[in-house]
Parts: C-alpha cells; sequence; structure tokens
C-alpha cells in the first residue's frame, strides 16, 4: 500500500502563486507516475499534469500548459505541483495520484489508471 498526502493548497489571489507537495509512503518502489488532477464542484474530476518517476517525463492539460510546472524529489518520494498565474477557474480540490503500471502518452492522463490517491487540497483563487 501506498499513503500520498497533499498539502500546500489556500487561497490565492488571481496572477498568484501556489506550490502544492505530495508525499508518498509505504511500497513507493512500484511507482511509474505521480499524477496531479483536479476536481471543481460539479464538475468531472480532470487531469492536471504528470511526471514519470523514474525518467522524469512531463505531461500537461492545455489548460494548464506553460503556468503550471510538476517535479519530483526522488530521495524525498515526494512530488510537487508550481502553479503560477492562478486563474479563478483553476479552483478546485487537487489530488496526487499513483500509477503502478506503464503508461501511454494517452493512459497517462486518464485516472482510472491510477491506483492510488491523496485525500486532495483545497486551492481557491479569488477575483
Amino acid at each position: 500500500q501506498v499513503q500520498l498526502v497533499e498539502s500546500g493548497g489556500g487561497l490565492v489571489q488571481a496572477g498568484g502563486s501556489l506550490r502544492l507537495s505530495c508525499a508518498a509512503s509505504g511500497r513507493t518502489f512500484s511507482t511509474y507516475a505521480m499524477g496531479w488532477f483536479r476536481q471543481a464542484p460539479g464538475k468531472e474530476r480532470e487531469f492536471v499534469a504528470s511526471i514519470t518517476w523514474k525518467v522524469g517525463s512531463t505531461y500537461y492539460a492545455d489548460s494548464v500548459k506553460g503556468r503550471f510546472t510538476v517535479s519530483r524529489d526522488s530521495a524525498r518520494n515526494t512530488v510537487y505541483l508550481q502553479m503560477n498565474s492562478l486563474k479563478p477557474e483553476d479552483t478546485a480540490a487537487y489530488y496526487c495520484a499513483k500509477s503502478a503500471q506503464q503508461l501511454s502518452v494517452t493512459t497517462i492522463r486518464r485516472d482510472g489508471f491510477y491506483d492510488s490517491w491523496g485525500q486532495g487540497t483545497q486551492v481557491t483563487v479569488s477575483s
């Protein structure tokens, strides 16, 4: 089992920045990729960004490309999401997730391919 704990959410004005962290513990050696997803009230959960654990390849949703950066610290078993130029439409609960299976450039964006999830952290961007 892997436990994921997110932190770093909060309230920020539009144009501001936040950095989310996700600390993993437990059977982390089986990790292929770590992803960030978000869910706004009344909306489906959507892909934000992901990173492969060994190689560090990154993938982003079009809506956040150029504003968000995903990174990892293998020694600390932690993945980060640096969010800049935040917009009100970025308001959502943000979740990190782990996948143990090898993913394609398509499936890495799909939440059904991730097997462990954190509890989420709320990000609210005011206009």
